[in-house]
């Protein structure tokens, strides 16, 4: 399974890079939601206004970069994975890929929120911990979603309406989360949110990697 989890890896990222333009298109949406934030804010001094705008760019950059895991995919293309893949092995590739990619945004983002709009962050180490954690929760939440949506006629509506409850409560602890880090709280006291950001992430990751099999013979 290691193999092909590794080829279909390497096959996502061919077509990334052959269809660069949705990948720019994701950075193209973070750099001028934070430019309009800049415009209206100038420069962000409190801790809980910095956090809050933080995450609302970042949650719709993961709708759009996680989302599109399987909506995109045609039907053609489920054919040939049907033919020569586990559904396991599909399932755990994405979530790894978009993982990566939503890692990568994520910093992304946080670097040029902090050029334009300054930088509040007292510990940073911490901040990038729960940002990571953050950026792979959403990663393995959106793609499993995406995986029911599009083994239901592509419906990206559903795909919407299926995370606001998913979502939820991981916001909730994200949220608190980075905000100890912003306010440079220790580690014993952003650990707690660190190990529920851990562990919703292995939740979501093993119910995909249990129920996909299902969605995969429909």
């Amino acid at each position: 399974m290691l193999k092909e989890i590794r080829f279909l890896i390497e096959k996502d990222l061919l077509l990334e890079f052959r269809q660069r333009f949705a990948f720019f298109s994701i950075l193209l949406y973070v750099v001028a939601t934070v430019y309009v934030s800049y415009l209206v804010f100038q420069r962000i001094e409190e801790p809980m206004v910095w956090n809050a705008v933080f995450w609302i760019i970042l949650t719709f950059a993961a709708l759009t970069t996680a989302g599109k895991s399987f909506v995109q995919e045609s039907g053609n293309r489920f054919f040939f994975y049907y033919q020569n893949t586990q559904p396991e092995a599909l399932i755990l590739s994405k979530i790894v890929y978009n993982q990566f990619l939503m890692s990568f945004v994520g910093l992304f983002t946080w670097g040029f929120f902090s050029l334009l709009l300054g930088d509040v962050v007292a510990s940073k180490g911490l901040f990038v911990l729960v940002l990571l954690l953050g950026s792979m929760g959403y990663a393995s939440i959106l793609t499993t979603l995406s995986a029911i949506a599009a083994k239901t006629g592509q419906n990206t509506t559903l795909m919407a309406v299926l995370s606001i409850p998913l979502l939820m409560p991981f916001l909730l602890i994200l949220i608190k989360g980075s905000l100890l880090a912003i306010v440079g709280a220790g580690w014993e006291d952003v650990q707690p949110y660190m190990v529920g950001l851990v562990l919703l992430n292995a939740i979501v990751t093993g119910l995909g990697y249990l129920l996909f099999p299902y969605l995969w013979r429909e």
